[in-house]
């Protein structure tokens, strides 16, 4: 079944070179989103099936490959990975869902869509070092494609930083990786194995340096960001929406996988410099959010803000603090999923996305009512008020951080806090007071355009009142990660 949330959107992406070229837009789209809601069924068979209260891999697929190398097809699903599977499928069949008809070379479009998803899976099920790095750097080159090509105006330049950042941290990571093997003696990358095997605190510490690096790149974290917001600008809302959603939550999950997993004792002499570079990263991305006027790049800063929670989390290795870390990976996933996909209603309908040119379009007659409505709820789920997944997500993680580090968790509150501050000052300018007269003529948005957007929302809200449902999937798992279960 977990080889099926790879072949499945490999074998649709393949079949997209063999539909006719003359044919519709819309077949195209329709065998994508038929792959990827095969996809999301087949995640919600696993689930029903998946045993949380079992430390370790289940449904686990094990075949040589290449072993002379040590590279085997390992793959396996545990706490840590499942809700992110779930979040990696779901973000797909909205991403297909959500874009437009009418797109240049459909079938080039679908396939590098798929082809990113099966990346993203093949990295979060890969139970072999070597295999999660191939998967790694797979999900590279579809989404450089799809950003330079179905862009913005400076489309070229943004995809282009985007592979060079991100290739730069997959060089650090494999480092990183044939370091530890070659430390330990090891004949394979098998991930079991090598976290059995002792290493010198001195060469955890080497070894966890470029690793880190590699990570923060792929997160983004403080000073390693630039690459995200030009990405996000110049991308459609689709992509937006699986960059955010999904592909940011690689740099975290091997940050707990491995970082915290295959180094703990090194982790744990590094944590308080990283809860401390946490909270400078959640302080620089809401005050840069604060700043900005395009309303694509306020969630973007967003995102790196509230990614730095995750790294606190981590940081401060508690039970608590790591199950927080998974949930808050699912929160933001979603949330900023919604944020991105509303701000490119507004856009689609608009022309603009600069905050000074917009006004009034809460106008329940002639401006976007819905859009901002279900814009309201995202910006109160962001700022993480009670009743909404962010809430609950974001006070896991204080509540599990600030025992051991309380002034970087006293740092990320005030992020919180300005969370509150820069999605207010975009409501208020851009939904309220008098419609500008040159919007007065907007098309009207179909129900259908609203539905994904719903969907989150529905998650989102569900939840945050039923949080237990996502957070026994990870709760057993977080305690074997610290003690070596």
């Amino acid at each position: 079944m977990l080889s099926a949330l790879i072949l499945v959107p490999l074998l649709g992406a393949a079949l997209m070179g063999f539909l006719p070229q003359k044919e519709p837009k819309t077949i195209a789209r329709s065998v994508a989103l038929a792959m990827a809601v095969s996809v999301l069924v087949v995640n919600i068979v696993l689930g029903f099936q998946f045993d949380p209260t079992v430390v370790g891999f289940q449904f686990a697929e094990n075949i040589p490959w290449i072993e002379w190398i040590g590279l085997n097809y390992h793959l396996g699903i545990d706490g840590l990975s499942l809700p992110l599977i779930f979040l990696n499928s779901l973000l797909t069949v909205i991403a297909i869902f959500s874009s437009s008809k009418s797109i240049e070379r459909p079938r080039l479009y679908y396939s590098m869509l798929l082809l990113l998803s099966a990346g993203a899976a093949g990295a979060f099920l890969a139970q072999d070092l070597l295999l999660f790095f191939l998967f790694y750097e797979l999900e590279i080159i579809p989404l450089y494609i799809l950003i330079a090509i179905w862009g913005g105006k400076r489309r070229g330049y943004a995809a282009m930083k985007f592979l060079l950042y991100t290739a730069f941290s997959g060089i650090l990571v494999l480092a990183s990786f044939l370091g530890l093997v070659w430390l330990t003696g090891a004949s394979s990358f098998d991930y079991e194995f090598l976290r059995t095997q002792t290493l010198a605190l001195d060469s955890q510490l080497l070894l966890l340096a470029p690793l880190l690096v590699g990570i923060f790149i792929k997160i983004p974290i403080f000073p390693f960001h630039t690459w995200l917001p030009d990405a996000h600008v110049e991308a459609s809302t689709p992509i937006s929406v699986l960059l955010a959603g999904v592909l940011l939550k690689l740099g975290t999950y091997a940050l707990l996988r491995f970082a915290v997993g295959l180094f703990l004792e090194g982790w744990v002499v590094l944590a308080p410099w990283m809860a401390i570079l946490a909270g400078i990263s959640a302080l620089y991305g809401a005050s840069c959010a604060i700043a900005q006027k395009d309303m694509k790049k306020v969630v973007a800063y967003s995102s790196i803000a509230h990614m730095a929670y995750i790294l606190l989390a981590a940081s401060a290795t508690t039970r608590l603090s790591i199950t927080a870390a998974v949930f808050q990976m699912v929160s933001h996933g979603l949330i900023s999923a919604l944020l991105f996909l509303l701000v490119g209603v507004v856009y689609a309908k608009t022309g603009t996305r600069d905050v000074d040119s917009l006004r009034g379009l809460l106008n329940p007659e002639k401006g976007l009512p819905v859009t901002g409505g279900l814009m309201i709820l995202g910006v109160m789920a962001s700022s993480g008020l009670p009743g909404m997944v962010g809430f609950i997500s974001e006070f896991l993680v204080f509540r599990g951080s600030f025992p051991i580090f309380p002034i970087p968790t006293l740092l990320c509150l005030v992020g919180t806090g300005l969370t509150a501050v820069y999605f207010l000052l975009v409501i208020n300018k851009v939904f309220f007071g008098r419609l500008t007269e040159s919007l007065s003529q907007l098309p009207r948005v179909r129900w259908i355009e609203h539905v994904p957007a719903f969907a989150l929302m529905t998650l989102i809200i569900t939840f945050g009142i039923q949080p237990s449902w996502v957070v026994h999937w990870s709760e057993v798992q977080a305690v074997a990660l610290l003690t070596g279960g």
